[in-house]
């Protein structure tokens, strides 16, 4: 007898582990990844300014160059505007912000206004492009104190802006217009879309 009472008290105790109180949270391992990020959203923890920031950077060339004391752009740059103008129109109430940087050869102060002129470039092409410069937040120098390669040469790598997501036209980041909605169903068609169709797409246009 004492065995089987064992027996059910070892039962009900494995039992007890196995079940919560009502109104506790589930279990987190009972879900995807995709329920845990909606979550983490909807309450707050993860910003849609880090998530579009890192798609942004995922996505698109964030960065552009220039030949030495120079804030023209050239057709690489401009191939690269072309390609963030695109991404940004899909996305209306972003805001971005470019950084001019160059690279350590000439002094603080004239370094100062040519990353600045650098920036203004890469937001009047943008704004060519049809994005409104309301958008296009503000543009800002960095000049020579934020190298990618540490020299006091010349440096192409140096010399360059960068196009960032800054933030919201306006407080509606939890609104889904029929613009939003067209990106993401787009993504979805895409996403079924198998690697010989889009071949066969591509070779059609290319004639």
């Amino acid at each position: 007898m004492l065995k089987y009472a064992a027996i059910l008290g070892l039962a009900l105790a494995t039992g007890a582990c196995a079940y919560k109180e009502a109104g506790e949270p589930l279990d987190p391992k009972y879900f995807g990844s995709a329920n845990a990020n909606n979550t983490a959203v909807l309450s707050g923890d993860r910003s849609y300014r880090v998530q579009l920031a890192t798609r942004f950077a995922n996505e698109v060339p964030s960065t552009i160059n220039f030949d030495f004391d120079s804030a023209r752009l050239d057709g690489e740059a401009r191939r690269v505007l072309d390609t963030q103008a695109k991404w940004i129109r899909q996305f209306p109430e972003v805001r971005f912000r470019v950084y001019g940087h160059t690279d350590a050869v000439g002094s603080q102060t004239y370094n100062k206004r040519l990353g600045l002129r650098r920036a203004r470039a890469a937001v009047n092409y943008l704004v060519s492009r049809g994005i409104s410069r309301s958008r296009l937040e503000a543009v800002a120098s960095f000049g020579e104190t934020q190298p990618l390669i540490v020299t006091d040469q010349r440096e192409r790598r140096n010399r360059r802006t960068v196009t960032e997501v800054s933030g919201f036209v306006a407080a509606r980041v939890n609104e889904l217009d029929g613009k939003y909605a067209a990106v993401i169903y787009r993504d979805y068609v895409e996403s079924a879309v198998s690697p010989t169709t889009i071949s066969a797409k591509t070779a059609l246009t290319d004639e």
